[in-house]
């Protein structure tokens, strides 16, 4: 399966996705390395078998092998992580004191500090699972180490709208077979 094969699947009430992914597809800023890797981990979070394979055909060809798995990599990492980590800020939201903020994590992380890739291609891709997983503490330090190392707002919201339309793709696409499944149910 295609991009475009992925995009014909969209019902029409989703158009809007269908043109973003057109645009996102092509659009300027990112490297080829960074906009497909961010393709790959986004569709990886969102776990949709459709919408993985298709982005796994149209864009795994412009990763190198070693890009592919630290793409794979940061979409692995980052769902261990998105919940760890969300669930220290959410502790903390009571308004008292978060003693798990000074807990160390015990989590083994060592891909981050050897992605096999550059460290900001890598911070990039974990940014974008980090958007579609909604861990806002994982946001913060992951945009914190991209502006460190020279990448532009517009660079990081490019990934975070490469995130939320892979994500919105693979919802739609999740709830139509649903839909699918529960009128075959009631025909019988």
């Amino acid at each position: 399966m295609s991009l475009e094969s992925l995009k014909n699947h969209l019902p029409d009430y989703a158009r809007d996705l269908k043109l973003n992914l057109g645009s996102l597809a092509t659009e300027p800023g990112l490297t080829e390395q960074q906009r497909a890797g961010t393709f790959v981990a986004s569709a990886l979070a969102a776990r949709e078998p459709s919408t993985i394979r298709a982005i796994l055909a149209e864009f795994g060809p412009q990763l190198s092998p070693e890009a592919l798995t630290a793409a794979k990599a940061a979409a692995a990492i980052m769902g261990m992580n998105n919940i760890y980590y969300r669930f220290v800020h959410l502790m903390g939201e009571g308004g008292g004191e978060n003693q798990y903020k000074t807990l160390p994590a015990k989590l083994r992380m060592n891909v981050i500090a050897k992605p096999g890739v550059e460290k900001a291609d890598f911070e990039l891709w974990s940014l974008a699972v980090s958007a579609v997983k909604g861990c806002g503490m994982c946001l913060v330090a992951h945009e914190h180490e991209l502006r460190k190392a020279g990448m532009t707002a517009e660079q990081v919201q490019q990934a975070a709208r490469i995130a939320a339309v892979v994500h919105a793709v693979a919802v739609t696409l999740d709830g139509e077979a649903a839909m699918g499944e529960a009128l075959a149910e009631a025909a019988e």
